[in-house]
């Protein structure tokens, strides 16, 4: 299916009553939960992930999109009215637009964000359509080898590249890998790791350590560092509407941050933080008034938050085709997936094209509904940030406990939420990185089944692995993310 008669088939699935109402539901929390200061898509999509027993997969992935989409948009509020990102990926726009908003400028920055956001984002889910299907041509010749490979590199890539330090991110993959362990092996149909526990015989529900590690773990940590003091909200004065000159300025810096953004996103090592840091450098290079960064250039909102939105639609490309997870969202999203027991990868657009592309139209529908509900609803947005920190708090800790024992009711469900929760302020406060641990518990079965068919086919020949050329190449790339550092820092003269 080609991608023109793809999306044809995504609006006709997406434009329904029903999915236009997860869509909005989707854009508007998202947009509610990237306004609060400190919660992100990870957390509210962890937190929503019990609905995946009684909701409709593909009306599930509209609203999970809106939602991450939202957050998107909604993280640049609370960037530029109160100077606290919502998101790492929001630290380059409140750094600018900030300053605007100290300027009496605040209602342009938020105008430039908003429909940079929209603009970025439809050129990204644009990427995503057409991009798609050739990254599903070239995955079909992949084998296991090369399965097994390509999960080495994203073990690596995400654990070992994006993190402050490599090691603390690899021991937290490994730690993903042994919670994906647990359980009858398949093969064998022997226990693994379960302790004479008969509940865990069906393994540790990757859900249950999703809303542990990103609502519980991650709410914890936000009521350790909770202090009881009000942020400065800076009101807005003026107009939303941006003048003939902010246009002028701000439109490449649009198209900029957004061929920018994708591809970034798009990489196993990708993200959202590196292309806004990116977009941020080139745009102070380009900019006609250098002399107005770090006072309040609006080309440093602009072109920021334009890579922010597209690098979201970038992420969703390698997650949607090879099943590969790329940030702690994707790997949530990733995570429902399993829950309906459905596989990302090559054959996901070719099984599930109704689920796949009625989410990508989504996208594009989700985009201009947070066009809607960010520019004329502004002043609704920051009256949210008034809610008390503690109610917010115990809100989400009652949602997680509540959705964590519906599932089977039983005690043993909420032991493992709370411990969960627990390791994961422990991460949080020790500076682990967290998501790691989810991709690890997802991706470490299907490396370890990629592996064993490897091994069959080859006669238990570890050299498959080598003598393949695009397997070989693969772990080549993966040593180098992990060697090319150090490898780097010796090989540079000393100063």
């Amino acid at each position: 299916m080609d991608a023109l008669s793809g999306l044809a088939q995504g609006f006709a699935v997406a434009l329904t009553p029903i999915n236009l109402f997860w869509c909005l539901l989707g854009t508007t929390l998202g947009t509610a939960i990237g306004v609060l200061p400190g919660l992100g898509p990870a957390v509210t999509i962890a937190l929503l992930l019990p609905i995946t027993f009684k909701v409709d997969a593909t009306a599930a992935f509209i609203m999970f999109a809106g939602i991450y989409y939202g957050a998107m948009y909604g993280g640049s509020t609370t960037s530029i009215l109160v100077n606290t990102p919502g998101e790492s990926a929001t630290i380059v726009t409140a750094m600018e637009g900030n300053k605007m908003a100290r300027r009496g400028r605040g209602a342009q920055a938020l105008a430039t964000a908003a429909i940079g956001s929209f603009v970025a984002g439809t050129i990204g889910t644009l990427g995503l359509a057409f991009l798609g299907p050739v990254v599903v041509d070239l995955a079909l010749r992949f084998g296991p080898a090369e399965y097994f490979s390509l999960m080495v590199l994203a073990f690596v890539t995400v654990s070992a590249v994006l993190g402050n330090s490599a090691l603390r991110g690899l021991a937290s993959l490994f730690l993903g890998l042994f919670l994906g362990l647990v359980g009858v092996d398949n093969q064998t149909s022997q226990a693994r790791l379960t302790f004479g526990v008969m509940e865990l015989l069906d393994g540790i529900d990757v859900i249950q350590v999703a809303v542990g590690l990103f609502a519980v773990g991650e709410t914890l940590w936000l009521c350790a560092r909770y202090r009881n003091a009000k942020d400065e909200v800076l009101a807005l004065s003026g107009s939303l509407w941006m003048s003939a000159q902010d246009w002028a300025r701000s439109w490449k810096a649009w198209i900029r941050g957004a061929l920018i953004g994708f591809p970034i996103g798009a990489l196993p090592a990708g993200g959202a933080e590196v292309p806004t840091f990116l977009s941020y450098y080139a745009e102070k290079r380009l900019s006609r008034h250098p002399e107005e960064f770090g006072k309040g250039a609006i080309e440093g909102v602009a072109g920021p938050e334009a890579a922010n939105n597209a690098s979201a639609a970038g992420v969703l490309v390698p997650m949607l085709t090879l099943g590969l997870p790329t940030s702690a969202t994707a790997a949530i999203m990733l995570s429902a997936f399993q829950s309906y027991g459905i596989q990302p990868g090559p054959m996901l657009m070719q099984n599930q094209p109704a689920l796949v592309w009625g989410l990508i139209a989504s996208l594009f529908i989700g985009n201009a509904m947070l066009l809607v509900l960010n520019l004329p609803l502004v002043g609704l947005w920051v009256r949210l940030l008034r809610i008390p920190a503690p109610m917010l708090y115990a809100g989400i800790l009652v949602f997680a406990t509540i959705g964590a024992y519906n599932k089977s009711q039983s005690p043993l469900d909420i032991v493992i939420l709370y411990a969960i929760g627990v390791l994961g302020y422990a991460m949080r406060r020790y500076d682990f990185p967290t998501a790691p641990v989810i991709i690890g518990m997802i991706l470490g079965p299907f490396a370890e089944q990629a592996l064993r068919q490897a091994l069959t086919i080859s006669a238990g020949d570890w050299t498959t692995l080598v003598t393949r050329p695009i397997s070989a190449s693969i772990l080549v790339v993966a040593l180098l993310a992990v060697a090319g550092p150090s490898l780097w820092r010796l090989a540079r003269p000393p100063r």
